[in-house]
């Protein structure tokens, strides 16, 4: 029963407890503002992060990803990020190189609402790949290998969808598992 020193106490007439504002932003359920919000992704199971958010950060992209959208954002892991060359992260987040970072994340996210069925019936449609045009300007080709969504970028480096359709207010986020990057 709630008391006035643990409000919190109080149940929903259904029962079950109440979704912290976090789950809820996460999941779509009264969302406080519209945003992609990089920290759901602990919630379903990919909780490293770290690295991508440092970067949006860095790039001054936050608002952007909190705007009305609707955005698709490919959200590399800081494995995907610890695979690049040596160095490359911490050149990339020096002040002096947020034109450069802001190409790079930017490439990593579609002004769509993209969940992966529709991908993968785009992909279909165009005879086994479809050329997908990000924000930044790149290139992302996508393709169907077993059910599972690949992407390649201008480099020909292939990056797999490993978490698809995390739902977001403003759109949705597939985890890959490869740092997608502009021809340079």
């Amino acid at each position: 029963m709630p008391s006035a020193s643990n409000p919190s106490a109080a149940r929903r007439p259904d029962r079950r407890p109440a979704r912290s504002s976090q789950a809820a932003r996460c999941t779509g359920h009264r969302p406080a503002r519209p945003q992609i919000n990089f920290s759901c992704l602990k919630l379903f199971g990919a909780d490293d992060h770290t690295t991508l958010v440092a970067a949006v950060k860095a790039a001054g992209l936050v608002g952007t990803l909190e705007g009305k959208g609707p955005f698709t954002v490919f959200a590399p892991t800081d494995e995907a990020f610890a695979a690049l060359p040596k160095g490359t992260v911490e050149t990339l987040l020096k002040p002096e190189n947020k034109a450069t970072l802001t190409k790079v994340l930017t490439c990593h996210v579609v002004a769509a609402d993209a969940m992966a069925k529709t991908v993968a019936k785009m992909i279909k449609a165009d005879g086994g790949a479809h050329d997908i045009k990000t924000v930044g300007g790149c290139v992302i080709k996508a393709r169907e290998n077993m059910g599972k969504i690949t992407l390649t970028d201008e480099n020909g480096d292939v990056a797999h969808v490993t978490i698809a359709d995390v739902k977001q207010s403003n759109g949705v986020i597939h985890v890959v598992d490869k740092v997608l990057l502009p021809k340079m």
